[in-house]
């Protein structure tokens, strides 16, 4: 039998302050990007993050792009990038003519550093142009890792390792708006902001969303200058319309921007209760033979963007697409984890090293419904279809 009410996996959470902010944008004609909102809610990422400078982009997946290339990544270079992820920031590798270089997770989803070190000190060789794969003979040119569905990297021994060996580190953090470290030298800085560069999003699924849109932020003012001077068409002259360079058309709207500022000052509310439907799932599900709730990294405050159910399949009587026709029944709409990209039929051909953990994960993972307007109500209804399904 049907809930009465579908239950969707991820979807905004829009409301009056944001009606009022956009209606600006339409009363004064002010809707493209040249507005002053957008440099508004890049001001106001940077008070929340502390970074100290941000460049709104269209999308994470431009900015992760234009990250890498002010970054130094060139055709024929080596991106080390994971294998469990979803395709946007391998997509950006190849917009520059880079290949990327598959890496396994560590148990939070997330870049497994042990492997990395491992890989750069066995599989490669230091040579004076930077350090190249001994497999491809390709230069390395950076490591872009992903705070998967919000919880932070070890960034620390990513960073560690990078400097070590000379990379650049690009932070696709697009799932991981206010997601923060709580302990350690870390301590107190946001993910997205340890790297060279790093890249919010602000999709319609996301803790905070904007429609589409992303956020570049460092903490380097040559690196922002340039974001900003490739993202308006490289003007020279914007009267004249002189153009020295080949630009882009990535800076996002002022009604986007009005959005995103609105969502902004709600972002610690919305946190606030995607941990308190985390913790719910988890008492909920905590007896439940064969499943659990994937952990979030010790010394990190999360945001808690997404629920990755883990399921035992030698003590869990159905297999994950099992589970999920049988929520999908009952009006709940759950997601597995991608497709790894190094299955992917574009990337089949680049190099993947010790990937084996995200194979695993990949079989066993579902997302559970974890929009921000979620109920308790809501909670207790998919967990008691889960508990059903065992029959």
């Amino acid at each position: 039998m049907k809930n009465a009410r579908f239950i969707p996996l991820s979807v905004p959470n829009l409301g009056r302050e944001e009606k009022i902010l956009v209606d600006r944008c339409i009363e004064t004609s002010w809707v493209s990007s040249a507005g002053a909102y957008v440099a508004e809610f890049e001001r106001a990422i940077c008070a929340y993050t502390g970074a100290r400078y941000a460049v709104s982009c269209v999308n994470a997946t431009m900015g992760l792009f234009l990250s890498l290339k002010l970054c130094g990544v060139e055709a024929g270079d080596e991106v080390i990038a994971p294998a469990l992820t979803f395709i946007a920031p391998i997509n950006a590798i190849s917009y520059l003519g880079a290949q990327p270089v598959f890496m396994d997770c560590d148990g939070y989803l997330n870049l497994d550093p042990v492997k990395l070190e491992r890989f750069l000190r066995e599989e490669c060789v230091r040579t004076a142009k930077g350090v190249k794969n001994r497999r491809s003979g390709r230069r390395i040119r950076a490591v872009l890792p992903v705070h998967v569905f919000g919880n932070p990297c070890q960034m620390d021994k990513i960073m560690r390792i990078a400097r070590c060996y000379g990379l650049r580190v690009v932070e696709d953090a697009a799932e991981a708006m206010g997601s923060a470290y709580n302990r350690g030298t870390l301590k107190g800085k946001f993910a997205g902001t340890i790297g060279d560069a790093g890249v919010f999003s602000f999709n319609g699924n996301k803790i905070i969303t904007t429609g589409a849109g992303g956020m570049i932020v460092t903490n380097s003012k040559k690196l922002a200058q340039q974001c900003k001077y490739l993202t308006t068409q490289a003007k020279d002259d914007p009267v004249r319309y002189i153009h020295n360079e080949i630009g882009y058309n990535f800076r996002l709207t002022n009604l986007s921007s009005a959005m995103g500022i609105a969502q902004l000052r709600k972002l610690e509310r919305f946190k606030r209760i995607k941990k308190k439907n985390y913790l719910l799932y988890k008492s909920a599900l905590s007896g439940v033979e064969g499943l659990s709730l994937l952990d979030t990294p010790e010394g990190t405050s999360p945001n808690y963007w997404f629920y990755s159910l883990i399921i035992d399949k030698h003590r869990f009587p159905l297999s994950r697409d099992r589970l999920m026709q049988v929520l999908a029944r009952k009006n709940i709409e759950t997601r597995p984890i991608w497709y790894l990209n190094h299955w992917q039929k574009p990337f089949r051909g680049c190099h993947a090293y010790g990937v084996e953990r995200a194979v695993d994960f990949w079989r066993r993972v579902v997302n559970l419904p974890c929009s921000t307007d979620l109920s308790s109500d809501d909670v207790a209804t998919v967990v008691d279809a889960i508990k059903r399904s065992r029959g």
